[in-house]
This record gives structure tokens, sequence and C-alpha cells, in this order.
């Protein structure tokens, strides 16, 4: 019994007609005939009961198109489940994020990854947002965590988190406890990323501070968080960070204090290149919006 002879019985058993079964197969009548009684043969059944007008199927035959429907389906099913397995067995899922919000989300997503996926080498790059939107539509990165916006037809995205923004202040250089102090920081040394690297936030940072009421003198630019975060905490700038920053970042030197009033965010999106299947970009996505 070869699989042929299960679906040519299956086509046979929803037309009820040796013509039209044979037409959907592209086969002639008599090849299609000899299969089914070769089946019928190997079963020691008789499956359809056929006459010059017409085809029945027997008692038999609808119990076994009961039964080999479901097998089937179920060989499908295993079929493309060992294709996906297949395909991530071996080789490489690439994950870029910005600096900003590498945190212990991220760790745990990649460790939840390897547990489901232990063939897979999972690897992480620190990519500033321009750079990833090129790699995303070029199909060299499978997930990026990019700061929005982002305008291109090649990737989909889905809204991961939205941050407010803090100022970041050495508590032994600067003593400010209100937004309404801001506009005295207009005189210190301000460490922003460097525009290049982050051209709308860097522009975002600058919009917060005429807000304030201040040019900020930008002394410092980097484009890590973490340097920038020790350049605050070494007591040679300030700086404004998003707020998720706090978590990875709570030294007793440094102080924080979350700018409300402007009312302004900053969008975290998860981005995948468009038309991906990628199994594990979705279980991926799926973790991180839990």
């Amino acid at each position: 019994m070869e699989l042929r002879h299960l679906r040519y019985f299956l086509t046979l058993a929803h037309e009820l007609s040796f013509t039209k079964a044979s037409e959907k197969l592209f086969i002639a009548q008599p090849p299609l005939s000899r299969q089914i009684k070769e089946l019928e043969t190997e079963l020691n059944a008789k499956l359809f009961n056929r006459n010059n007008k017409r085809v029945e199927l027997t008692d038999a035959g609808k119990f076994y198109v009961k039964e080999i429907t479901q097998l089937l389906q179920s060989l499908d099913r295993i079929n493309l489940k060992t294709q996906k397995i297949s395909q991530n067995i071996s080789g490489e899922f690439r994950i870029a994020y910005i600096s900003s919000t590498f945190s212990g989300d991220i760790t745990e997503l990649v460790k939840f990854l390897s547990s489901k996926y232990p063939f897979v080498n999972f690897r992480l790059y620190e990519v500033p947002t321009v750079e990833q939107v090129v790699g995303l539509e070029q199909g060299k990165i499978d997930l990026g965590i990019i700061r929005a916006p982002l305008y291109s037809p090649e990737i989909e995205t889905r809204l991961w988190f939205r941050d407010s923004f803090s100022l970041v202040f050495n508590r032994n250089k600067v003593n400010i406890r209100t937004e309404k102090e801001i506009k005295n920081l207009k005189d210190e040394t301000f460490v922003f990323f460097n525009k290049e690297y982050a051209p709308f936030y860097y522009d975002t940072l600058i919009e917060i501070c005429a807000k304030y009421g201040f040019t900020p003198k930008i002394v410092h630019e980097s484009n890590n968080i973490s340097s920038i975060i020790q350049l605050v905490k070494n007591g040679l700038g300030i700086s404004i960070v998003p707020t998720n920053i706090v978590k990875s970042h709570n030294y007793p030197d440094l102080g924080f204090l979350e700018l409300k009033k402007l009312n302004l965010f900053t969008d975290i999106l998860l981005a995948t290149p468009k038309l991906s299947d990628s199994e594990i970009a979705k279980e991926a996505i799926n973790f991180l919006l839990k």
C-alpha cells in the first residue's frame, strides 16, 4: 500500500465518479480503477459498490474514509512540523536591539528560545535603528528591537512598550528635585547619543530641552547607553534617557527625574521582515508581549 492509493481512494470517495476523480487526479480512468482494486485486494475489503451508472461507498468504505482522512491530516501536520524542525535544527536566529532597550527581558527571551529550540544558535547584536532597518529589509536580521518612527514597506512591526523620558544626573554634582528646576541646567554639560547614530532620538532630546527653555551644551556624545550612564555616573555631564533605563542602571550615585510635564513618549517596536513566516519570530514576539 502506498500513499497514492489512499489519496486516490479519498478523491473517488468524494467525487463518487471515476470520470470526475480521474480528471481531478490527472490520470486516466483505467489506472485509477486498477489502483482502487489493488487497495481493496490488499485490505481484503470491498470499499465501493459500482456499476455502469453509479459509484457508492460500502459501509467499510465509509469507515475507511473517516479514518484515512484523519490519518492523512495527521501526516500533513507531521510533515509540516518536520519541515519547521529541520529549518530550525541548524542555522541562526539573529536578534538586533538598540542599546537603550537591552534589559533582563531580552535575556529571558534568549533563555526561553534556547530551551524551546535547543539546536538553534541565537545571536544578539547591538545595532542602531537606522542600520537595523537595512538589515531587516535585506533579511539579515530576523527580529529587530528598534525605536520608532519606522517607515519601511518591507518591515512589519508590533508595539512592545511605550516609554517616557527621564533626566539622569550625578546626585553629588547636581541637586534637582522638580521639573521646574530643569531650566536652571542651561549652563550644565550634557551627554547625548551621537546624532548620526540615532538622529530622530537626538532631535527629540534637543526638543525636550527647548520645551524647558534652554539649548543643551552637549560636550560628550556616545553610541551606547551604558557609556552615557557611566559618563553621568562619573560626574561628566547630565543626560536625558528613556525611563525604562532605571531598571538596569539603578546606581546609588545616580538620580532620575521623570519628565512628566511634557507628556512625550518614545515607542519601542518589535520588527520582522515583511511576509516572514518564522515560527521562532512569532514565539519571540508573543513572549515579549505577554
